[in-house]
């Protein structure tokens, strides 16, 4: 009899066990964050420091994910050819590199300034992004490419993450045959999601948009709108950047909508531009859990802030 009750024992620690592994498998944590700036003041302390010196501040938070997400907010190439527009922007090629090294996975293009040294620009970052292991979100070589979703699995949990620039950009064109980032408006974005989901019902979905107004620290109504248009359309969470200030994190039919995480590695001196925040989303089997987690950027590198 004793040593049936040790069996049985045993057996249910098992089982726990067994079941406790299943639910770590069955969770898949992105990590989101606003414009990571690789030039200008940045520039010294990335020379100086290295890039993953950058992120040593929010290091804990990126072990901890599956997968993180950067709004890339320079090009990174070798060509200097830059276009003619107000701020233009250029990072070193081998950054790429660094970017990873420090636990990012994943760039979003879509936004207004990686094409600052034009189309050959643009192209050799995406090369480079590719060569370091980074996946880029938000690039084609046309207008449908451009709209395709990066897709990210673990286990059984399928996420698939589009990227457009919502704002009209300077000097630059969206050729339909030639390398570009994804400049759909929400209701083009809208019924690309539509679609996918139809096709991909249980694929978690998530918009990483370009959008606002700078120094706005509530969200424009036309933010609010394109949200309404992309949540009805099967959107589970919207991640946004572009103001370089943070914008709140609202629930929409239950669904989670950062309006902007604002800046990280930034090198803007306004002290309600040096409070910025994460996004960190957790999809389980049956659940969604989306927080903001508050970041400081000291001497133009992000720290955690709880």
């Amino acid at each position: 009899m004793k040593l049936t009750c040790i069996a049985l024992v045993v057996s249910v620690l098992l089982v726990s066990c067994s079941q406790q592994e299943t639910r770590e498998q069955d969770s898949l944590t992105l990590v989101f964050t606003g414009d990571v700036l690789l030039d200008r003041g940045v520039r010294p302390y990335a020379e100086r420091e290295g890039i993953p010196a950058l992120f040593a501040g929010v290091d804990s938070v990126f072990r901890q994910a599956d997968a993180v997400i950067i709004n890339l907010e320079c090009p990174l190439t070798d060509t200097a050819t830059p276009i003619n527009k107000h701020f233009v922007f250029r990072g070193e090629p081998q950054w790429a590199k660094g970017l990873r090294a420090a636990g990012i996975t994943h760039a979003a293009m879509a936004n207004n300034h990686t094409y600052d040294q034009g189309r050959q620009g643009l192209l050799s970052t995406y090369n480079h992004l590719k060569e370091a292991g980074i996946e880029p979100l938000g690039y084609g070589n046309s207008k449908s490419e451009r709209l395709e979703p990066v897709i990210i699995r673990k286990g059984a949990i399928e996420v698939a993450l589009f990227n457009s620039v919502t704002l009209p950009l300077e000097n630059w064109y969206d050729l339909d045959d030639r390398p570009g980032i994804c400049q759909a408006s929400a209701s083009t974005l809208a019924d690309a999601i539509r679609t996918f989901h139809a096709h991909h019902p249980t694929t978690k979905i998530i918009a990483v948009l370009h959008w606002g107004a700078e120094m706005q620290t509530s969200p424009t109504m036309q933010q609010r709108i394109d949200a309404q248009i992309l949540l009805q359309a099967g959107a589970d969470a919207i991640v946004g950047h572009h103001p370089h200030v943070v914008q709140p994190l609202i629930n929409i039919y239950d669904k989670s909508v950062f309006y902007s995480l604002g800046n990280f590695v930034f090198d803007q001196s306004l002290s309600i531009a040096q409070q910025a925040a994460m996004a960190q989303i957790t999809f389980m089997n049956d659940s969604i859990i989306a927080k903001s987690l508050p970041v400081r950027i000291v001497r133009n590198k992000p720290q955690l802030n709880l």
